[in-house]
């Protein structure tokens, strides 16, 4: 017979004790209440007889925590400070196109920018527009005041680790000196001789004593071990005109064409560490190239620029200031309305007179936005000492009228004739917002005296421009609205001496008069300032009794930046725009709370 497995049904057999479950399930109950009773009920008194005590404590505990934090907030300004920190990048705007960056042939704004971030100088300029020593540690002139010579320091390198000579010095001079080289810096040394004394010492002979040389020593050196084998002629078209190499703060990355249509350019410099003067703060610098005002303002709008450079006073009011600050810098320049004596109506001195009270330039600089300065010389009159420093009288319209009447030109209608001839006249002047604006501004101020004016407005962004032959070469204007650099030194021989009359000269209206000749000549071959004061005083009051030009305002360099980065300080004095980065070495773009050290 076959032996029975257990299965399923063993189960069936299986009954529940329910008394004895009962009697277990009792028990537990019993053994849970007395270890409460044991445990929690008997201590209750307990908690409730030290929760006083814990709650002070805490309470305490708290009160001490709070005033170490209200010590540490209070006391935290004695130990740590904001501090501008370094790295990263500056990204700038600037206006005008960037088509070379050898810095004898500059054009724009933008050329100038790139070429003062790449090239060191013998001297440059400071905040305030005056000379500081670049490379150069001594400058002497001998008792002829002819030969001067310079001392440059020795620790000087360019930026492929190659020493900074005398000799770097002499080749650059030269270069520009070469007629092949086509240098638009050759008039300034064509009787200049240059010799290296050592590696360190270099002369220059002059044919003649000129007090303001020290000013023309700020031209920048090119390197002759990497141009002494290209040709002066082929020195421009170069490989070294797109890929530099200097000894600047700053060396030479990259140029990127960021937008072929609108021929806006990028330059990528990166910080110098081996600059002789000390290594920048940034890491990098960008200066973004825009062919137009209004292209700038777009990338300002969009925020993709650290700071921007060369907008006009009249685009202020449209700068987001909860983004952006402006920061003035007056620059050593003046925009003037220069007169074609070569024109048979303004040979007149009589006729230019009436222009000039005709003229009210305060109302001038109020309607370009109110920031440009007074101006109403050849000269700045910063530069010039004494309580008799020449005026030019107040606007007199019923002085002008009279001037006009007596030159023949006789009010019919709404304008003047004379001879059947109307008085009228074209303003030549270059695109952008400020020149327009300027130019509407007298339009309407002579209109009262009945003088008809046109407009003729040339637009030079394009790489085809031939405003300088075509009209300033050419001297092909009636009168030209034009912003001419005084510089640092009342030295304006260039601009109103005559032998300076001519296509390759920059007396841009023909002004000739004997006396100004005289006194120009006279005061740049003096050394002692009290009489080159004088003959400047001399040549200022003839030049306001000739009236070869209107002087209109003093141009203002609005610089705007981010809120967050550091660069251009206010209050500058600024001999030309690219002189903003005379601080640069400091310019930060973040900063850092670090611990004061005791």
């Amino acid at each position: 017979m076959e032996e029975k497995k257990p299965g399923w049904n063993q189960f069936k057999r299986i009954k529940l004790d329910r008394k004895r479950l009962a009697r277990r399930m009792q028990k537990a109950e019993g053994a849970t209440q007395r270890h409460a009773h044991r445990f929690i009920v008997r201590r209750i008194d307990n908690i409730r007889l030290v929760a006083r005590e814990v709650t002070t404590w805490l309470v305490l505990v708290g009160i001490i925590i709070a005033a170490l934090g209200v010590q540490l907030l209070v006391s935290k300004p004695q130990f740590t400070a904001t501090a501008r920190a370094e790295g990263g990048t500056f990204v700038e705007g600037t206006i005008g196109q960037i088509d070379t960056m050898n810095p004898l042939y500059l054009t724009t704004p933008s050329e100038a920018s790139v070429s003062r971030l790449l090239f060191s100088s013998l001297y440059n300029y400071d905040e305030t527009g005056h000379l500081r020593q670049d490379i150069i540690k001594s400058l002497t002139v001998d008792a002829s005041g002819r030969v001067y010579t310079a001392t440059i320091r020795d620790d000087v390198a360019w930026h492929d680790k190659t020493p900074l000579l005398a000799s770097d010095i002499v080749y650059t001079v030269n270069l520009i000196k070469n007629p092949s080289a086509r240098s638009p810096l050759r008039i300034n040394w064509l009787d200049v001789t240059v010799a290296a004394v050592n590696n360190t010492t270099v002369q220059f002979t002059l044919p003649a004593t000129y007090a303001a040389f020290p000013h023309a020593l700020t031209f920048p050196i090119l390197p002759e071990h990497i141009l002494k084998t290209v040709a002066p002629g082929a020195i421009r078209e170069s490989a070294f005109s797109r890929s530099p190499v200097g000894s600047g703060p700053f060396t030479f990355r990259l140029l990127q064409a960021a937008d072929n249509v609108s021929r806006h350019k990028v330059v990528h410099l990166a910080a110098n560490p081996a600059y002789y003067a000390g290594a920048p703060k940034l890491d990098r610098f960008e200066i973004h190239a825009y062919p137009d005002e209004a292209s700038l303002l777009k990338a300002l709008r969009s925020g993709e620029l650290s700071g921007a450079s060369g907008l006009s006073p009249t685009v202020a009011p449209s700068i987001d200031t909860a983004r952006y600050k402006l920061t003035p810098q007056a620059l050593n320049s003046g925009v003037y309305l220069l007169f074609n004596m070569n024109n048979p109506i303004l040979k007149d001195v009589k006729v230019r007179k009436a222009l000039q009270a005709a003229t009210d330039t305060a109302a001038l600089r109020s309607d370009i936005g109110g920031g440009v300065l007074p101006l109403d010389a050849p000269v700045l009159r910063s530069q010039l000492e004494g309580a008799d420093i020449p005026k030019v009288a107040p606007p007199d319209i019923a002085r002008a009228q009279a001037l006009l009447d007596e030159a023949g030109w006789k009010l019919s209608g709404s304008g003047r004739v004379r001879d059947g001839q109307a008085l009228s006249f074209t303003i030549t002047t270059t695109k952008n917002s400020e020149n327009v604006r300027s130019i509407d501004n007298l339009v309407k101020q002579w209109q009262k005296i009945g003088v008809n004016i046109e407009r003729k407005i040339v637009d030079t962004s394009g790489i085809a421009s031939t405003f300088v032959q075509d009209t300033l070469q050419a001297r092909n204007f009636d009168m030209l609205l034009y912003e001419l650099a005084i510089g640092a030194d009342p030295d304006v021989y260039a601009y109103w001496h005559s032998s300076q009359i001519g296509q390759t000269g920059y007396n841009f209206t023909s002004y000739s008069n004997k006396a100004v000749d005289a006194s120009l000549a006279s005061a740049r071959s003096r050394l002692e300032p009290e009489l080159r004061n004088a003959k400047y005083k001399q040549f200022v009051r003839q030049w306001q009794e000739d009236a070869p030009a209107l002087a209109l305002y003093q141009p203002v360099l609005e610089y705007v930046s981010n809120e967050n980065v550091d660069a251009v300080r206010p209050g500058a004095q600024l001999v030309s725009e690219a002189d903003r980065y005379a601080n640069v070495l400091y310019w930060t773009v973040h900063s850092d709370t670090v611990y004061k050290t005791p």
